[in-house]
């Protein structure tokens, strides 16, 4: 029996701008089980944190339009009011964001943020909210966290930063944590760092995670499952080791031949994906959105757009899948 605790069905995110409508998220569907991190994966404008907004109520009702369901442990939360979407973001759901800088208040001490927090949800008086503060910068690996609680973001580093972020998200115990590039700008010991903690508190809580990145490298250290995102929609999805080591979606297949490798050929140059994403501005055109860039395209992928069926294991969304690829010349999972 599956502990399903998000679930994201036939999800639309619609923004209204100036210029058109743009469809930044088009029929998404996912589930997430306690415990277990899914790991979202595609370039800048695919809809990765668009989708990450969307779970947590963060974006503005009279600019969106939200279509299909999220259902946080059975609980709708697509037109659901503001004050349901205050009572549980925080508490049962909590996010960290990709620039803790800018998400950090310049005006008060990093405890009194984390506190604030604790005190909204949970109704805790002054002194227990500072000493819960006060606790999980300690947890979260911050050196002489009673005294660093009384600093402000900017006395903190990038990495020291992040980690206060993770302590701000957790302070409440939340079931589902959504990771936004959480280590962007940050050397790979400290990337390392902070990944590593998320793991550690995944255990000790069972937290779902929702992990946000453009990283396979981090997805294959770090995650479950994958879904790989382009133009707004799921292109394929499964367990990490199967979509990293036999991708049947050449864009999937793409983003892989453009990473370097540890165990390969120096003077074999990287492949990147041709060309750029599409606009969304107004609409996709028919057939698949990655045709333009894709070398396997054929006639039928100007016309019909392709559904996600299952194909080895996972699902994918290409009329002509990779049915083959060699396993050894892919990132190397370890979960």
């Amino acid at each position: 029996m599956t502990d399903t605790f998000l679930t994201v069905t036939d999800l639309g995110v619609r923004f209204r701008t100036e210029d058109g409508p743009v469809q930044a998220v088009d029929g998404l569907s996912f589930e997430l089980e306690r415990g277990r991190t899914l790991a979202i994966v595609g370039e800048s404008g695919s809809g990765k944190s668009v989708t990450s907004l969307a779970v947590l109520g963060l974006h503005d009702p009279a600019r969106t339009t939200l279509t299909g369901s999220i259902k946080l442990d059975g609980q709708e939360l697509v037109g659901a009011d503001e004050g349901t979407l205050r009572g549980l973001r925080g508490s049962r759901m909590a996010m960290v964001f990709q620039d803790a800088l800018t998400a950090l208040s310049p005006y008060y001490t990093v405890g009194e943020q984390i506190a604030e927090s604790f005190r909204r949800h949970t109704g805790a008086n002054r002194r227990a909210a500072k000493d819960r503060a006060v606790e999980l910068l300690g947890r979260v690996g911050i050196p002489s966290p009673a005294r660093r609680a009384e600093d402000y973001p900017h006395q903190f580093s990038g990495g020291m930063r992040q980690r206060a972020m993770i302590a701000c998200a957790l302070v409440c115990d939340p079931e589902l944590l959504i990771a936004d590039e959480p280590t962007t700008a940050l050397d790979v010991t400290v990337q390392a760092q902070i990944l590593d903690l998320l793991g550690d508190l995944q255990r000790e809580f069972g937290t779902a995670i929702i992990l946000i990145t453009h990283d396979l490298g981090v997805v294959a250290g770090n995650a479950n499952d994958a879904l790989v995102m382009y133009a707004g929609r799921c292109v394929e999805q499964g367990s990490v080791e199967q979509v990293l080591t036999e991708p049947q979606h050449p864009y999937t297949a793409g983003l892989l031949s453009s990473v370097p490798r540890l165990h390969g050929d120096v003077d074999v140059p990287l492949t990147p994906v041709r060309g750029n994403p599409p606009a969304l501005l107004g609409g996709l055109p028919p057939g698949c959105a990655f045709r333009p860039r894709c070398d396997h395209a054929q006639d039928r992928c100007s016309e019909d757009r392709p559904q996600l069926v299952g194909v080895g294991g996972r699902l994918a969304a290409c009329h002509f899948p990779l049915l083959a690829s060699d396993p050894t010349d892919q990132l190397e999972t370890s979960r």
